[in-house]
């Protein structure tokens, strides 16, 4: 009796298929979908930061173009947000102001990051003694109000942007750094962190490597947080004269 061998139908596995949601398109639907009020802020952020960075090329006039003859004019196809005492057209410098705000803004959150992230870090690490007195001195630096503090400072550095930001970046930076802190201190004992202390490597290769990676989306959070607090806390300086000095528009002065 003959027996016919058995035949095996491969099948040849074929080309991947995109996902349905693949691309930037597909990002930015599901982002919408799952998390609508977020979609909104970031839209507004971005047209913040788009008529910020074209300042420039969008006003219409010059941030101290005068016009005596249309002076406190009302909002018109000519000037949208009407014009000033003097005659200036506020639209151009509401731009202006915003490209001044973000700058300030970033800056100083970058640099309030930095110091979280140096104190933070290393208060985490080391732990014992070192951590005490840093949290001391950090207490001690929460206590004083924010606002008095930038008064005082101010009114003896003087107004400007620079001051701003780093006075700024210090109130914010100190304080922040509890934050980071904490997240240093669960990652401090995660199983790769031992790890690399038992093969000898030493301290600043360990934070550098193995913790400031995994506590990115903490510093992010840190980062992104203060860029808000630190537009409100300028237009707060400027409209009481303790801001960037004029002729510069911003929107505390206005």
């Amino acid at each position: 009796m003959t027996v016919s061998p058995t035949t095996t139908n491969l099948v040849q596995p074929g080309p991947p298929r995109a996902a349905p949601n693949a691309g930037l398109a597909g990002f930015l639907r599901e982002l919408v979908r799952r998390k609508p009020l977020g979609a909104i802020g970031g839209a507004v952020f971005l047209i913040f930061v788009f008529f910020g960075v074209f300042a420039d090329l969008l006003a219409p006039y010059g941030i101290n173009e005068t016009n005596l003859r249309a002076r406190l004019e009302g909002p018109s196809l000519s000037h949208l947000f009407g014009t000033d005492h003097i005659g200036r057209d506020v639209f151009s410098r509401v731009l202006k102001g915003a490209q001044v705000s973000m700058i300030v803004a970033v800056v100083t959150s970058a640099f309030a990051t930095v110091v979280s992230v140096a104190i933070g870090a290393i208060a985490g690490y080391f732990g014992g003694r070192l951590d005490s007195v840093i949290q001391r001195f950090v207490d001690a630096w929460m206590t004083f109000p924010d606002l008095v503090l930038l008064i005082v400072v101010i009114s003896v550095l003087g107004p400007g942007a620079t001051q701003i930001i780093v006075i700024l970046g210090l109130l914010y930076g100190i304080g922040g750094s509890r934050i980071v802190r904490g997240a240093v201190l669960s990652v401090r004992e995660n199983t790769y962190t031992r790890a690399a202390q038992s093969i000898g490597a030493g301290w600043g290769h360990i934070i550098w490597r193995h913790i400031l990676p995994n506590i990115a989306p903490v510093v992010i959070v840190v980062f992104t947080t203060r860029i808000s607090a630190v537009i409100l806390v300028e237009a707060g300086l400027s409209f009481l004269g303790l801001g960037i000095a004029a002729p510069a528009p911003t929107w505390g002065g206005m």
